[in-house]
């Protein structure tokens, strides 16, 4: 997209915006900053809910592209890939409280279920980093496991037993066992998948293809992909909509958002006329917001949920990916993002 459609875009926002905007700042009059990880720019961008104006940028560390809360919700830790460093700040304000050292490319970060395990994804270096997790920022080095090629998202199973991972470059899907931190089977899927959601029940497991044009819905117990739902294209990844049945899910390139039923496996709806590259999303407590990272085009978006428009942007740093806020709707997956 041009940045005279960019322009365009941002115009239509602002016009629907304009007759949203009162109802949006009396639900978010108790909120708390929004967070927002610019990876191009090292930073993040702390947004005023109620102004909806930038109140601060806080430095990270090299090309942090993913951000996790604690499972106690008393920091966020943004994963510095270059740096090799976590950072942990106040999961409300985006304060930062402190930084952990010495933690190889963290790309992607997660929790199990149980609280026992923390796991980071090593893109650049095709490995997985496997840790005990004794709270706040006690982590020990379980495992340090080779895993090619490109290892990106994942998903922990509700027993914590096992965590899958996308691998983006070689097009496969990798089941990890946690308890003896070995490799228990990989799969192909399809080009370069990225996201990763559990259904209900882990019934299915939901693979967002980002080179291509469809979620793979995968049979994971019988390593089977058993259908391909049909979204926008770059599908990348995954936001509950918190009411226990439909998961949304972020396209790159077809710059839309697609709403999916868990239960039927079938596109419901679509949130078009976004800016370039819908990344990540998180969703206000009431769920009637959606807050989306723009990552091509320097923005975050808000969408009306009841008439799935974009009516407000706003301009942050560059390749904005990461976004967090305390106030949150619930996640409603295994693993809590």
């Amino acid at each position: 997209m041009r940045k005279s459609e960019i322009g365009r875009a941002v115009g239509r926002a602002a016009a629907a915006g304009a007759l949203a905007c009162a109802s949006l700042f009396s639900v978010a009059a108790h909120a708390d900053n929004i967070i927002v990880l610019n990876s191009g720019e090292a930073t993040l961008s702390l947004i005023d809910p109620q102004t909806l104006q930038i109140v601060g940028t806080v430095p990270t560390g090299k090309e942090p592209h993913h951000l996790f809360p604690t499972p106690d919700n008393q920091s966020l830790i943004v994963a510095n890939s270059v740096s090799n460093s976590l950072m942990f700040v106040d999961p409300k304000t985006g304060k930062p409280q402190h930084t952990v050292e010495n933690i190889e490319d963290p790309y992607q970060l997660g929790f199990s279920p149980d609280r026992k395990w923390f796991v980071t994804t090593g893109l650049r270096l095709d490995r997985l980093d496997i840790y005990h997790y004794g709270g706040g920022s006690d982590m020990t080095l379980a495992k340090r496991l080779p895993l090619s090629a490109m290892p990106s998202h994942m998903v922990f199973t509700k027993d914590s037993r096992t965590v899958f991972v996308s691998l983006q470059a070689s097009g496969e899907l990798a089941a990890i066992d946690l308890p003896t931190q070995k490799v228990l089977w990989k799969m192909p899927v399809g080009p370069a998948p990225a996201g990763l959601w559990l259904t209900p029940g882990d019934k299915y497991l939901l693979v967002g293809m980002t080179g291509a044009d469809y979620v793979a819905v995968v049979d994971w117990r019988n390593q089977k992909v058993v259908k391909e739902i049909p979204v926008g294209k770059a599908a990348h990844n995954f936001r509950s909509l918190a009411d226990g049945r439909h998961v949304l899910v972020s396209s790159r390139v077809s710059n839309v958002i697609s709403i999916i039923d868990e239960e039927t496996l079938e596109k419901t709806g679509e949130i078009s006329d976004l800016l370039p590259g819908p990344d990540d999303m998180e969703l206000t407590a009431d769920k009637r917001y959606l807050w989306v990272t723009f990552r091509f085009a320097k923005h975050v978006g808000i969408v009306d949920m009841q008439t799935k428009k974009l009516i407000k942007t706003i301009p942050v740093g560059r390749s904005p990916h990461g976004i967090y806020f305390f106030d949150r709707a619930p996640v409603m997956a295994p693993n809590g993002a």
